[in-house]
């Protein structure tokens, strides 16, 4: 495996990164099973591996710290906090009080002193950036993380944390974590060029787009899209923006047949084929499915199919707005006009 420097940290890493979503009550509840499948992608040369506090209510970090005892050299772990992980106040976001508990909290869970990357999950439309910039500028300090990222930052708020970062002479993000496929292209547009100025990593999620783009979902394929923990309205579909969904996937399908290669294999080569793009993260439920996205960065992808992609969803365009992840905290009903 060809790996790939993440941004200016000098770190390399596998053009996939293991996301660890589907490993616990959210997914995959065994965790012998689990561990089987992160050992499986370790051994395949994926040195990255992605997690979250408010993944399973922090089983998947237990999962990820037991699958990589003995190994943990080894890896790039990246694991991200904002999220509610309590019912309390004070019990999420980006205040100095919340990242120390936090951070804390995932280092005992994933059985290590350290986090390679630690990313701040959405923007806080309700802490000063640099009042998180100052914490994890102090846990970088103290060694228990060694770099830090952000996750689902639109280009202006990227722009805001890297000034901030300058002018308050803090720790910057020197990673983004956005949505990125065929389905769901908003970020070439705005994001994209903004972290290759900074020269910042991206490591992109969703390269299936929630499942659409793994060939299980056809136009004569039976029942609707369905997906745990993801909002509904990215698979109604009585949505006239998921009929279109299901009308490039079609056309998608057709493509991937025509030069012998799967959609999946389709999905995970686009992504990857964007100079901006470091890393995708694919995150497998089961063993069949990481056996089946392990060989998307091995495929090169031809300008004509380039091309043929860009005529079913153009470039900078997503499909469905629900597929993005950005607008949720800052487009709540007290922040709108109406």
């Amino acid at each position: 495996m060809e790996y790939r420097l993440l941004g200016r940290t000098g770190l390399e890493v596998s053009p996939l990164c293991l996301g660890t979503m589907m490993f616990g009550a959210w997914g995959n509840p065994d965790h012998d099973d689990s561990i089987r499948i992160i050992h499986k992608a370790l051994d395949a040369g994926v040195n990255f591996v992605d997690t979250a506090d408010v993944y399973s209510a922090g089983e998947s970090e237990e999962i990820v710290g037991k699958a990589i005892k003995g190994r943990r050299d080894d890896v790039v772990l990246a694991t991200k906090f904002f999220m509610p992980t309590g019912t309390g106040p004070n019990t999420s976001g980006g205040s100095r009080n919340y990242v120390m508990k936090a951070v804390e909290a995932s280092l005992r869970r994933l059985g290590t002193d350290y986090i390679d990357l630690y990313q701040m999950h959405r923007p806080s439309p309700t802490t000063d950036v640099e009042e998180t910039l100052g914490a994890l500028s102090d846990l970088v300090h103290q060694g228990k993380v060694r770099s830090i990222g952000s996750s689902s930052y639109s280009g202006s708020e990227i722009v805001e944390a890297q000034v901030a970062a300058r002018d308050h002479n803090l720790e910057r993000f020197v990673t983004e974590q956005p949505p990125y496929s065929i389905l769901t292209r908003g970020i070439e547009e705005d994001v994209l060029p903004t972290t290759r100025r900074y020269g910042m990593g991206t490591l992109v999620y969703s390269p299936l787009s929630g499942g659409w783009l793994t060939g299980r979902w056809r136009k004569d394929a039976p029942g609707a899209p369905v997906s745990k923990n993801r909002p509904p309205a990215r698979f109604d579909m009585s949505s006239p923006a998921n009929q279109l969904k299901l009308d490039v996937v079609e056309e998608l399908a057709l493509l991937a047949e025509a030069n012998g290669i799967s959609l999946i294999d389709l999905a995970v080569a686009f992504v990857l084929n964007h100079p901006g793009v470091t890393s995708a993260i694919v995150g497998p439920r089961t063993m069949e499915q990481l056996e089946s996205q392990l060989t998307g960065p091995d495929v090169t992808l031809s300008t004509e199919v380039l091309d043929r992609i860009d005529e079913l969803v153009a470039p900078g365009v997503t499909l469905n707005p629900d597929d993005n992840s950005y607008g949720q905290n800052t487009l709540t009903t007290a922040a709108r006009r109406r």
